[in-house]
């Protein structure tokens, strides 16, 4: 009978109570082995670099000596050395860092009040190419996916109307994108403030809203300011 290899495990957490805690879980564990351990990102990198045998999978915080310090690491790491299997421990659960540390490749993003049979029961699926999502966050996908849909469809949308704006209308568009008040803009166009009023009520009518900052806050939404600068030449 052939004897399996441990799983070997790198463990990068910047706190010295919590790296020990999960250095104690994994060499409890008959199947696995903690080849080394950093306290940082960089010193991570460098472990890696020097090390004689490499790690299977590496269980990383993503907050250490900065806030995404171990986003940042992970994008590093899986560009030279993709076969790597990173495992994210967190407190954090906001979308922007959900939807950040999975971009990099990694493999499961568990939070750190999980308990320690959570932790290896997702090392051992990591390790087996099994990938899994825990409902919390594939609700939160989800949700991303269904929000990039619909941008990509008000994109479409208010791409079509920007092109049937007039030169005049693209110039009020881009003053209310800077901010500037229907006084402010009667003043710069050197026209009377009703005449500025009746065109912003024809943008809107155009957009299908009632007030121009739905207007401001779709056209930022969907970045589409750069596209307005192009239009007008600029």
């Amino acid at each position: 009978m052939v004897l399996q290899e441990p799983i070997r495990v790198m463990i990068a957490e910047d706190l010295g109570i919590l790296r020990e805690h999960f250095c104690s879980l994994v060499e409890n564990e008959d199947d696995m082995e903690v080849i080394g351990q950093a306290s940082s990102g960089k010193k991570l990198l460098q472990l890696i670099d020097g090390a004689p045998v490499k790690p299977d999978i590496i269980l990383m915080d993503i907050e250490m000596d900065a806030k995404h310090d171990g986003i940042v690491t992970a994008q590093r790491i899986l560009t030279t050395e993709p076969q790597m299997k990173i495992i994210f421990l967190t407190v954090h659960e906001d979308d922007e860092t959900v939807f950040n540390a999975f971009e990099t490749g990694a493999v499961d993003y568990v939070l750190k009040t999980r308990s320690g049979d959570e932790i290896v029961t997702s090392i051992r699926l990591a390790h087996a190419g099994i990938a899994q999502m825990r409902p919390e966050f594939a609700f939160k996908i989800k949700n991303e996916f269904s929000r990039i849909r619909r941008n990509e469809e008000s994109l479409l949308q208010a791409t079509l109307i920007m092109a049937q704006l007039t030169p005049t209308e693209l110039e009020i568009l881009d003053l209310l994108l800077k901010d500037l008040k229907i006084a402010e803009i009667a003043r710069h166009r050197q026209v009377e403030l009703s005449t500025i009023k009746s065109q912003i009520n024809v943008i809107l009518k155009k957009f299908n809203k009632n007030r121009s900052k739905e207007v401001i806050a779709l056209l930022r939404e969907l970045n589409l300011q750069p596209l307005l600068r192009k239009v007008r030449g600029e």
